[in-house]
C-alpha cells in the first residue's frame, strides 16, 4: 500500500494566494480553505494515486522551537489576517473530509510529516511513502524510491535520485546544503557568497559541514572562489551549523502513525455537508463514508 503525507501549511497558502477571486462568506473571504477543500477532494478521486492511508499535516500558528534558536526564523509575521483566520478552520474541514490532521505548534508541519515517513518506511506492509510537497527541506527524508516527494503543481517526482539530480547532493546533506546556501522561505540566511552550485561541489565531497576543510588548499574538489569561499565558512561555522541545526527536520514528534488511524475511512456526510454549507459551496466528492 502507499501511504501519503500531505503539507498542510503549503497546500493552504497555495489556494491563499491562487489567481481566483475571494470566496466571500457572510462577509469573510474563506478562499484558502475553499480551495484547500477542493485540492483535497481532487486528490482522493485522483486514481493514479489510490488514496487509502492519508494525513495532513499544519503549523497553527507558524512558530516552534526553531523560533527559540534563531530570531529570524519564519513565523506568523506577514501572514495575511484573512489567511490566519483561517487557520483553525482549515483543519476542521480536513476533518470534515475524513482526513486525520497533524496540528503542530512546538514542532513544524514538516517535523510531522517526516516524522510519520520515517516510522511508515520501516513497516513492511508500506509499499511507499508519497509526501506532498515542493519543499525542499523534505528532500532529507527521501529513501530510494520508498520515501519519494511530490510537487502537485509542477507534477514533479522526486525519488532519491531526483533529488540528487535537483540538488547536488544526497538527501543526508540537504540541511547542510540549506545551511550553506540559506532557505528564503524560512528565514534561514545562509553563508554569503554560498550558492546551490558551490554548496553542492562541497557536500557532494564531503557530505557534511563540519567535514569541510577550513583551508582551501586542501579541498580536493574544484570550486570557483574556493579562497574566498574558505574564509568566509571559516569564519562563520558556528552560524552555518546553527543554520543546518535549523534545516534538520525532528523524526520523532509525538503522533500517531499507526496504519489503522491513517486508513482513509471515507468522508463523513454529515459532517461534510456541514462544511458545504458554511462554505457556502457545492463540491461533488465520490467517497462518502460507507
Amino acid at each position: 500500500m502507499r501511504v501519503h503525507l500531505v503539507d498542510g501549511t503549503f497546500e493552504l497558502f497555495r489556494a491563499h494566494f491562487a489567481p481566483r477571486p475571494p470566496k466571500l462568506v457572510r462577509g469573510v473571504d474563506l478562499k484558502a480553505t475553499a480551495g484547500l477543500v477542493g485540492s483535497m477532494l481532487a486528490l482522493l478521486d485522483e486514481k493514479a494515486e489510490a488514496v487509502t492511508h492519508l494525513a495532513i499535516a499544519f503549523d497553527n500558528p507558524i512558530v516552534s522551537f526553531r523560533n527559540d534558536l534563531f530570531d529570524g526564523y519564519k513565523s506568523d509575521e506577514g501572514v495575511p489576517p484573512t489567511l490566519r483566520a483561517q487557520f483553525d478552520f482549515a483543519e476542521e474541514a480536513m476533518r470534515a473530509l475524513g482526513i486525520v490532521v497533524w496540528s503542530m505548534d512546538r514542532w513544524e508541519a514538516d517535523d510531522a510529516l517526516a516524522t510519520a515517513a520515517t516510522v511508515l518506511a520501516r513497516d513492511p506492509a508500506v509499499e511507499q511513502v508519497r509526501i506532498l510537497s515542493p519543499d525542499k527541506d523534505l528532500g532529507q527524508v527521501v529513501s530510494g524510491d520508498r520515501v519519494v516527494m511530490l510537487d502537485r503543481i509542477r507534477r514533479k517526482y522526486y525519488d532519491e535520485a531526483a533529488v540528487r539530480l535537483a540538488r547536488g547532493v544526497g538527501p543526508a546533506s540537504i540541511p547542510d546544503f540549506l545551511g550553506l546556501v540559506g532557505d528564503t522561505s524560512d528565514g534561514i540566511p545562509g553563508l554569503p557568497g554560498f550558492g546551490a552550485k558551490s554548496a553542492a561541489a562541497l557536500l557532494s565531497r564531503y557530505e557534511t559541514i563540519e567535514a569541510i576543510p577550513d583551508d582551501a588548499a586542501r579541498w580536493d574538489v574544484k570550486v570557483t572562489g574556493a579562497p574566498r569561499l574558505a574564509a568566509t565558512l571559516a569564519e562563520n561555522r558556528e552560524a552555518a551549523l546553527l543554520y543546518k541545526k535549523l534545516a534538520t527536520l525532528v523524526r520523532d514528534v509525538p503522533i500517531d502513525t499507526s496504519l489503522e488511524t491513517l486508513r482513509f475511512k471515507g468522508i463523513p456526510k454529515t459532517q461534510f455537508e456541514a462544511l458545504q454549507e458554511h462554505l457556502e459551496t457545492k463540491f461533488r466528492p465520490t467517497r462518502f463514508a460507507s
